[in-house]
């Protein structure tokens, strides 16, 4: 594939995609092929790596019944998509700090020396960093792995919706979570659009960006 065509795939990618409210209940994604979609969103950039991202796929008839009740009014999306991905924040990333440069230093991305420096400083910082703070920063990296589930579902033919409207006090309870380590951040419901969505407008460029 050419650099030419992979950009024109990608800006379709970009402008087809719609948040879907109603899907073909009868389109189900495969397991392999959701961890497919969650393997490259998990590409997405993060701060210090830390990678704060979990999700909890939610496509049984169960676990289903316990989101509806979550979000009421985002019934439909619940009940006809192929899944409804929960995307939470880990207040505990930096325990993973470790094995994620190890496994860097394994591959030959990094070296011991540089590991070492990098876990002295960022142990140094992640005591001494409030816990809003870094809660704010769990949800800028969970945003940015966000979009790009979004954007690999597209890639498949699949459409999304993401959703904030939801009980985010007891969803984590809900479903076995401990609420104090797993900040809610959105649902993003996953399947393919039983309907064309409504296409939306934009504000111009020259509205929302400046140059200086």
């Amino acid at each position: 594939m050419t650099v030419t065509s992979l950009n024109n795939d990608y800006k379709e990618i970009i402008t087809s995609r719609r948040s879907v409210r109603v899907y073909d209940p009868a389109v189900k994604i495969s397991r392999e092929e959701m961890t497919e979609i969650l393997e490259e969103a998990t590409l997405a950039p993060s701060s210090v790596n830390l990678q704060p991202w979990r999700f909890l796929v939610v496509d049984s008839p169960e676990g289903k019944a316990t989101l509806e009740e979550l979000a009421p009014g985002n019934k439909t999306q619940v009940t006809t998509s192929s899944a409804v991905i929960a995307v939470f924040g880990d207040m505990n990333a930096f325990d993973n700090a470790d094995e994620i440069m190890g496994t860097a230093v394994e591959k030959g991305y990094m070296p011991q020396e540089i590991k070492d420096q990098m876990m002295a400083n960022y142990t140094d910082l992640f005591a001494r960093i409030p816990a809003q703070a870094f809660r704010e920063m769990i949800l800028i990296d969970c945003g940015l792995v966000s979009m790009q589930l979004m954007l690999s579902a597209r890639a498949r033919g699949y459409d999304t919706n993401p959703i904030g409207g939801y009980d985010k006090s007891r969803i984590a309870e809900a479903f076995g979570m401990d609420k104090e380590r797993y900040v809610p951040v959105m649902l993003i419901s996953v399947g393919k659009a039983a309907k064309e969505a409504r296409r939306t407008t934009r504000l111009s460029v020259d509205r929302v960006a400046e140059w200086k």
